[in-house]
């Protein structure tokens, strides 16, 4: 069975329309919003990576995946429109000592407006012990108008741990604005700060989208690799044909071994493809491998 097939979406009779029109109805939801956290566990048995607990909660229904060698893989499924306004959401993510974990993602998350103008925060805690591995894969985030989010990654890793962790944004469907979205992304390594990165795009953010910042694209992601095999001591690396056409940097980070590639893009497919060409850079040019 094929991934997709795996993962094929949940649908529920709460979910929100899908139109792209900016003035469309409120989406469905409750007035104060959800509340929700779920998690999963993954832990190293001697053998294989086993998933001790897989906790689904609100809009996330997890799922386990057929995967060859150690590793596991859970895929998440949308059971329900999320994030909305005012939405409480959180996953808490942790592949304990040797464990060897991958989480992806059914189909892409769209944040909504909701029935209260108040943000929605959508919080990935991501925890990986002494020599295990864990990589963060989900499809894009797409900010819709009158939507207003609030993301975060918060990642703890051991000084043995591997990480690859992969963020792709789309602000605005098809001839619209995005919303509000806000991303922090918090690293720590060994205990001692690794990077903390904050951005913001859309109305009341100024300049979000002149030319010192996105330049007029809509997709714009990140991956970041840490891995302790990794020579980071490389310069920084651009990628991409110019600007029109979107444009990455891989660059080491301070207190690493890590790599860091920021892109943006005038489509998600663009973007991907730039984000690709970084993974391939980053785990080839030093001593790493995937």
């Amino acid at each position: 069975m094929t991934l997709a097939a795996q993962l094929a979406p949940v649908r529920r009779a709460a979910s929100a329309p899908t139109t792209a029109s900016a003035d469309a109805r409120e989406p469905a939801g409750h007035p104060h919003g959800v509340r929700a956290t779920a998690r999963v566990r993954a832990a190293h048995n001697g053998r294989v990576t086993t998933l001790p607990q897989l906790h689904s909660d609100g809009p996330f229904h997890l799922r386990s995946m057929h995967t060859a060698g150690n590793a596991a893989t859970v895929g998440i499924l949308g059971a329900m429109s999320a994030p909305l306004g005012g939405d409480r959401l959180t996953l808490d993510i942790t592949a304990e000592d040797r464990a060897e974990l991958e989480v992806t993602t059914a189909a892409a998350t769209l944040a909504l407006r909701g029935p209260t103008t108040d943000a929605a925060t959508y919080d990935v805690r991501l925890t990986a012990g002494e020599h295990a591995r864990l990589r963060w894969l989900p499809k894009p985030l797409i900010s819709a108008a009158g939507s207003n989010l609030r993301q975060t990654y918060t990642v703890a890793l051991a000084a043995t741990a591997r990480l690859v962790l992969r963020e792709e944004l789309l602000l605005g469907r098809a001839d619209e604005e995005p919303g509000h979205l806000v991303s922090r992304l918090l690293v720590h390594r060994a205990g001692r700060p690794l990077l903390d990165q904050h951005a913001a795009y859309g109305a009341p953010e100024p300049g979000w989208d002149g030319p010192a910042v996105l330049n007029g694209h809509r997709a714009v992601g990140q991956l970041l690799v840490v891995d302790p095999r990794l020579d980071a001591r490389q310069a920084p690396v651009l990628l991409g044909d110019g600007i029109k056409n979107g444009c990455a940097v891989l660059t080491p980070l301070a207190d690493g071994p890590a790599l860091l590639a920021t892109a943006v893009a005038p489509t998600t497919a663009t973007l991907r493809e730039l984000l690709d060409k970084a993974q391939e850079h980053a785990l080839t040019a030093g001593s790493a491998r995937p």
